[in-house]
């Protein structure tokens, strides 16, 4: 059996992104099987009665001002969103739905739009700009989003994802322990190394 990291995800979350960013750099170093899990993080709020910080105001502005600190410490360009929070539900879909050798540059491309680039990537002709730079088809994407099977897969994964005590993003599951936030990237690796 290959061993891996279950790395569950959201665009929506800045911690995801600064995880992601994390994992880039070491990738660089080191050769780690990650299995890219997205959810629907409300959708995943909504199942476990949690409240997301960015509909608390004090939470909000700790996490805003932890996520460029975090940043800052990792030398990991960040910018907090103008739009934050925006509905990432088609772009989640979007990535179950693309052909698996574009997925790495599609969540690349996505993230560093919003997280790095200030950008509302809700907005359909930005939308339309990341799809042009990961060469998707944009008739395709928006017509396989709205497939059956596709909504069904993110909610599914969403719904597993929960019936797991996943609770939040970025969490990762490696020797089916969880590991949860972006600062357990590290014992998750030594989980994956052990």
């Amino acid at each position: 059996m290959t061993r891996s990291i279950d790395f569950y995800f959201d665009f929506i979350s800045p911690y995801s992104y600064l995880a992601f960013k994390k994992i880039e750099i070491l990738k660089m170093k080191n050769s780690i099987n990650i299995n890219f899990k997205p959810i629907l993080l409300g959708g995943l709020h909504k199942l476990g009665g949690i409240t997301a910080p960015a509909f608390n105001d004090r939470k909000m502005k700790n996490m805003k001002n932890d996520c460029i600190l975090v940043a800052k410490k990792n030398n990991i360009n960040f910018y907090w969103n103008n739009k934050f929070p925006i509905n990432t539900l088609e772009l989640m879909r979007g990535y179950l739905s693309i052909e698996k050798e574009k997925r790495e540059k599609y969540f690349k491309t996505c993230f560093d739009a919003y997280w790095k680039n200030n950008l509302d990537i809700s907005n359909s002709s930005i939308k339309n700009n990341i799809l042009e730079l990961c060469q998707i088809d944009i008739k395709k994407f928006f017509e396989d989003i709205k497939k059956e099977e596709i909504k069904k897969k993110l909610k599914d994964l969403t719904s597993v994802a929960f019936e797991n005590d996943i609770f939040g993003a970025p969490t990762f599951v490696v020797n089916e322990k969880i590991f949860w936030g972006q600062d357990r990237l590290e014992y998750a690796l030594d989980e994956y190394y052990s």
